[in-house]
């Protein structure tokens, strides 16, 4: 009897491991999303007709995947200008703790965690395509060759694969960059491109003089990184159907040069900028159509965004009647809302409540902690990170409270709740330099500003001299804000929040 009942026992103990076993995991259950960062450059808060009625710019695939998804309406670059935004974003930590000096090294230190590197580490293949600007550390512009091995760039920061440029598409040498090498070497040279009719010599078809490879043209760039897009895409299909992708697509538009294809000349409202805005419009729907014919749409997490705000001049609302800041003040480099509140839709057929808004504070830093929850990370510990889980805000969950409530832009502007307090002016190089109409220059000399964002959201009364006891307190903040983590020099330890 005790043989037979060993036996039995046995015989369960089996079957329960092996109904075990052959249970799915959650992740089988859930698959994880695929994800789609697309990042436009220097794209107005109002520029999309769904964040603007009044827009001169149709916007139909940007309002598309607003009714299919969530708006935010107090998203923020993580600073009003390139380098900073990105930095932000991929590495979660304030650019205010960094020197921003990307011509010289890499911005993004051996070792320090990434965006890209939180995805790999849960089993997903990566890719950047598009504009870097965060550096490498050995280039020398002048005599790259294609059999230079680039260091600190996109493959060493927890990228699989990388196409793209090495900076903005006006600054030169213009050439390819595939992973750690060049494509072709800028052996030719192009002169100073301008539009007769710019108001600026920043503005329309305008790129600086410099080194350029021979099969490098301007105005194809945003379409051969769709293709490599659409490569990466497909053969990570084909290859690894069952894994999931990150794809950081960080266009080169709509910045300058201002060069719309032939089917979008003159079809907006705003001159070249508003055509060349379509185009990225376009691009977006092209993305979402290819990942539709994939059958990849159900199960993609996209992300629409731009890096910060447009260089767009009063003299350009009054040219065109399209004003691209959407009636906030200031634009690029300015640290008023015009410079740094962006749009930012998020959409996942299913998971995120379609056709909703939200009044969330949000920052480009919150990526690292809230893609880590999406994903079910358990390594990322995000309090070494400037970065706030806004998960229940991207799926609609109830929460009594705003999940972030302050946020730190670029390194002189502090938001709390409602307040924003700018250290010294708010006025940056672009608009004190070309600004025709004068608007901001009385603001020059400043020793602060402080807005209530609620009641006043064009910042149109100064508070700080008002207001000395608030200003006082949110200064404190802040600098103990900016002590709690810092970027780690290598072999370093990230401390952690309090």
């Amino acid at each position: 009897m005790n043989h037979i009942s060993g036996l039995i026992k046995t015989l369960v103990f089996s079957v329960l491991i092996f109904s075990i076993s052959c249970k799915p995991s959650e992740k089988e259950i859930n698959p994880l999303p695929n994800i789609v960062f697309v990042l436009a450059d220097d794209m107005g808060y109002g520029d999309p007709q769904c964040y603007n009625p009044d827009s001169g710019i149709p916007t139909p695939n940007i309002d598309k995947l607003a009714s299919e998804g969530m708006m935010f309406r107090d998203a923020h670059s993580a600073g009003a200008w390139c380098v900073p935004a990105r930095y932000g974003l991929l590495t979660g930590q304030y650019p205010g703790r960094v020197k921003l000096n990307w011509q010289q090294r890499s911005l993004i230190e051996p070792g320090q965690e990434t965006l890209a590197g939180m995805f790999r580490q849960n089993g997903y293949r990566t890719a950047c395509i598009g504009k870097w600007h965060l550096g490498f550390d050995n280039i020398n512009w002048k005599e790259a060759d294609k059999n230079d091995i680039l260091t600190g760039g996109p493959v060493e920061h927890g990228f699989d694969y990388f196409f793209g440029m090495h900076a903005s598409l006006d600054i030169p040498p213009y050439f390819y960059i595939e992973n750690d090498r060049l494509v072709e070497k800028a052996s030719g040279f192009v002169e100073d491109n301008f539009s007769d009719d710019a108001t600026s010599d920043i503005s329309g078809a305008f790129w600086r003089k410099g080194a350029c490879s021979p099969g490098f043209k301007h105005e194809e760039v945003l379409d051969v990184f769709f293709q490599k897009a659409e490569k990466f895409i497909s053969d990570h299909v084909e290859k690894k159907p069952d894994e999931p992708f990150f794809l950081y697509f960080p266009l080169t538009a709509p910045h300058t040069p201002w060069l719309p294809k032939a089917e979008f000349v003159d079809k907006s409202g705003a001159g070249e900028y508003g055509d060349f805005t379509m185009q990225v419009d376009d691009l977006l729907g092209k993305l979402q159509k290819f990942l539709k014919g994939k059958g990849l749409k159900e199960n993609t997490l996209v992300v629409f965004t731009t890096d910060n705000g447009p260089v767009w001049f009063e003299e350009d609302i009054n040219k065109f009647g399209h004003d691209s800041k959407g009636g906030l003040k200031g634009m690029k480099i300015d640290l008023w809302e015009g410079g740094s509140r962006v749009p930012f839709i998020v959409s996942w057929p299913g998971k995120i409540p379609a056709g909703t808004s939200s009044d969330q504070l949000i920052g480009f830093t919150d990526m690292m902690a809230t893609f880590a929850s999406v994903v079910g990370d358990i390594e990322t510990d995000p309090t070494k990170f400037d970065s706030y889980d806004l998960s229940p805000a991207f799926f609609n969950k109830n929460y009594s409270i705003p999940i972030r409530r302050e946020l730190v832009i670029q390194d002189r502007v502090f938001r709390k709740d409602n307040y924003k307090l700018i250290m010294g002016t708010g006025l940056g190089s672009l608009s004190k330099r070309f600004d025709n109409e004068g608007v901001y220059l009385s603001e020059e000399k400043n020793n602060g500003e402080l807005y209530d964002l609620k009641n006043d959201l064009a910042e149109k009364v100064n508070l700080y001299e008002k207001e000395p006891l608030r200003v006082q307190q949110m200064k404190v903040e802040f600098e103990e804000i900016m002590k709690q983590v810092y970027v780690p020099e290598e072999g370093s330890e990230l401390p952690k929040k309090n």
